[in-house]
């Protein structure tokens, strides 16, 4: 389908996001379904920041990390459901042109952070396990707040980048996203303009905030697993991948979320498995992060039960 005509050109005040359904009689239930996750998310990752700031023996690399996704999680999330909640809540689908250019500013902010923690976390278990003599060396506090600070640099000159090309652009009349947040490609559809240059940076950021984190994981865990069949008791293999575990699982849930989606013939694309996947990782994944990290943590599970029990 092609852009839409010239003679429709207007200057945009505001779009429509469509939201996930447009039944009437389902706007009750999707409100509160996605108030509940969202309140879930927010509290279940202010709790993993909490608790790792109360406990000194949590103040290692690993869990500075932690606390730092933690946080990102929580305001990935926010960047769009509070919008998609008020919408529902009003019954209005509007949302203004520098509101939609902000939320997809911090949305890709935030979704390239993500992405940049979960590599350097498994950098930080591959020191952990395959160097552990300079642990301590290469994984100093001033060496994570760089990776952290260069983490922040990284995502936030692109996305910063790409909001503003996208302000050079003119909107044809029809302003419709089908979607609950303002999706870039949903946009450019939209756009009057030559968008070659967008669509080149929406390529040359999916590259440095999926593929470049992605390979990175690849090859710490590649690395680590290797170091951990070479030692020779099942107890030792163990106790090994027992660091590994929660961190694996998040890089599985969140990567195969999307693989499961923009892997797939475009021939079999369409809006509602790409809003469905949207919830999946911009909605589910950051609310299950603080069960995965918790649960499977023994550390973590003692210092919320710490937490909890100086509150008293």
């Amino acid at each position: 389908m092609g852009k839409p005509g010239r003679v429709n050109q207007t200057a945009i005040s505001d779009f429509l996001l469509l939201g996930l359904s447009e039944q009437p009689e389902q706007q009750l239930l999707l409100f509160s379904i996605f108030l509940g996750m969202y309140v879930i998310t927010v509290v279940g990752n202010l709790l993993i920041i909490l608790a790792i700031s109360s406990d000194p023996h949590l103040h290692t690399p690993m869990y500075f990390f932690l606390a730092n996704l933690s946080l990102t999680d929580a305001c990935f999330t926010s960047a769009s459901i509070p919008k998609m909640l008020a919408n529902i809540y009003s019954q209005s689908q509007t949302i203004s042109y520098t509101e939609c250019l902000m939320q997809m500013y911090f949305l890709l902010l935030f979704g390239g952070l993500d992405n940049c923690l979960l590599a350097v976390m498994a950098y930080d278990r591959y020191v952990a396990i395959c160097q552990p003599l300079h642990y301590n060396t290469a994984m100093s506090p001033q060496l994570c707040a760089l990776m952290l600070g260069i983490c922040w640099l990284l995502t936030n000159c692109p996305a910063l980048m790409h909001t503003l090309l996208l302000t050079r652009l003119t909107f044809c009349a029809q302003k419709a996203i089908p979607h609950f947040y303002c999706d870039p490609s949903a946009l450019l559809k939209l756009s009057c303009s030559d968008t070659h240059i967008n669509e080149l940076m929406i390529i040359m950021m999916g590259l440095m905030f999926l593929t470049a984190p992605l390979m990175l994981i690849v090859l710490s865990y590649i690395r680590i697993s290797c170091a951990v069949f070479s030692i020779s008791s099942s107890g030792g293999r163990w106790k090994a991948f027992s660091t590994c575990g929660s961190h694996l699982t998040v890089v599985l849930l969140f990567y195969g979320s999307l693989m499961g989606v923009y892997l797939i013939p475009p021939s079999t694309h369409s809006t509602e498995k790409d809003s469905k996947a949207a919830v999946l990782y911009m909605v589910i994944i950051p609310m299950l992060n603080p069960f995965i990290y918790s649960l499977r943590n023994r550390d973590m599970k003692a210092a919320l039960v710490k937490f909890f029990s100086s509150g008293k």
